[in-house]
């Protein structure tokens, strides 16, 4: 009589929670590298996505401590003024200097409206209120600067020469609160119109 041979019996055991656990972790860890690969690779072929904005000389950015004077006709910010006002400026300047007050330096004068907008929605964010950062940025839609009519000028002595004798180039002071702005807003000899409060005005 043949005796059966019973096998043994094989138990398979359900995997552990901890290797439960490393595998999701693992399976985590290699979507977040997928996922970043890929916003390399986006970036790399489409550069502008996602990036900060950063003035630049080509938006009519002056960097801090750059001397810029009316003769740099190379640097968009001058070179873009309109010629009427960059003419009265130089005229100006012309008898600011024979009469010992210090050459214009100018701080900012043409800026793109990305530039523009870029100001205001700093400003915007610094004030946190839109309604105090329109007191002292203009939107690009009211900027003068966007236009090219406008120029911000130190030192002090040539805003307060400009202040005083600007009307007879037709030079203006616009703003209460900028001492520094300036515009073409009357004819040579007339008289500049009353100062708005500030840009907002």
């Amino acid at each position: 009589m043949q005796q059966s041979v019973l096998e043994p019996t094989v138990f398979v055991r359900p995997p552990s929670r901890i290797r439960q656990l490393t595998f999701v972790g693992l399976g985590l860890c290699v979507a977040a590298l997928l996922a970043g690969f890929a916003t390399v690779l986006v970036q790399l072929h489409m550069p502008g996505i996602g990036a900060p904005f950063l003035p630049t000389a080509k938006e009519g950015h002056i960097a801090e401590g750059t001397v810029v004077t009316l003769a740099d006709a190379d640097v968009p910010a001058i070179a873009q003024l309109e010629p009427a006002l960059l003419d009265a400026l130089r005229r100006a300047e012309t008898e600011a200097v024979a009469a010992g007050a210090p050459g214009f330096q100018i701080t900012s004068g043409w800026r793109s409206e990305s530039y523009q907008r870029w100001l205001f929605d700093d400003a915007v964010e610094h004030y946190a209120s839109e309604e105090i950062a329109r007191r002292f940025v203009a939107t690009p839609e009211a900027s003068s600067h966007v236009t090219g009519d406008a120029v911000d000028i130190v030192p002090l002595d040539a805003q307060l020469w400009l202040i005083e004798h600007g009307a007879r180039y037709g030079l203006c002071q616009i703003y209460a609160n900028e001492r520094w702005h300036f515009e073409l807003a009357t004819s040579p000899g007339g008289t500049c119109p009353e100062m708005k409060a500030d840009a907002a005005g």
